[in-house]
């Protein structure tokens, strides 16, 4: 896919490497194009499992740890605009559904993007990915049909390509892989091990392998006003 000329690029997501993991690549790509990126991320993660390989880090540590590895992977991948929205992490699905939209509505009312990256309903694994995608979805559903900002989502859980099929749309994000790695390796404390696994099998010459770090999938959420009955719920 071509990534076209966007008016705003808004990342939602929960935790502090989860943009690293998803769509770092297409962020770079967009901030290349001089397309405004802004990142709200809801938490700093700090009850995230991994102290770091080896531990430096301790439960008190952590929080100030990861903010400062989120700023660094957000200067690899070219976003100035970084929102910390001070929740808590593991509490997102507790938070009241209707704070949680007017959250998101607040943003897109400040920024109008146009395209908005965030998980996929219903395959985003972690109970704090559900509950923000979930948002952002019924966010989006409530503004007028043509206002609507186009999301993008990532799907994680083992049955997507089952459930789904294959991704709507897949960007090649090969020119900017050296990007994606460094956005990777900002967030040490929780990919240090994954990090030194990955780096082995690409000095071995294990490209193949490694495809991941060379594009992003991401499923295209439809509204049901917006398609035909027929298409699979899970992109409603």
């Amino acid at each position: 896919m071509t990534l076209q000329t966007e008016r705003h690029v808004l990342l939602v997501f929960p935790h502090p490497d989860d943009e690293a993991f998803t769509c770092a690549g297409a962020v770079k790509l967009y901030s290349n194009m001089d397309v405004p990126v802004t990142y709200a991320c809801l938490t700093l993660g700090e009850m995230g499992r991994n102290l770091g390989n080896p531990p430096f880090a301790t439960r008190e540590s952590l929080p100030e740890i990861r903010r400062v590895e989120l700023r660094a992977a957000c200067d690899a991948m070219g976003i100035t605009d970084l929102r910390m929205m001070g929740l808590r992490d593991k509490t997102i699905e507790f938070e009241d559904d209707e704070k949680m939209v007017k959250l998101v509505t607040n943003l897109i009312d400040e920024l109008n993007p146009s395209l908005i990256f965030t998980f996929l309903p219903g395959f985003a694994v972690h109970p704090d990915h559900e509950a923000t995608a979930r948002a952002v979805v019924e966010a989006v559903r409530r503004m007028p049909k043509g206002e609507r900002p186009r999301i993008l989502a990532c799907g994680f859980a083992n049955n997507t390509v089952e459930r789904n099929g294959e991704a709507h749309v897949t960007i090649d994000v090969s020119s900017v892989k050296k990007d994606k790695l460094a956005a990777l390796r900002a967030h040490m404390s929780q990919t240090a091990w994954m990090m030194a696994e990955t780096t082995k099998r690409i000095e071995d010459g294990q490209p193949m392998s490694e495809s991941w770090l060379n594009v992003e999938k991401f499923y295209i959420i439809r509204h049901e006003d917006e398609i035909d009955q027929s298409i699979d719920s899970a992109f409603l």
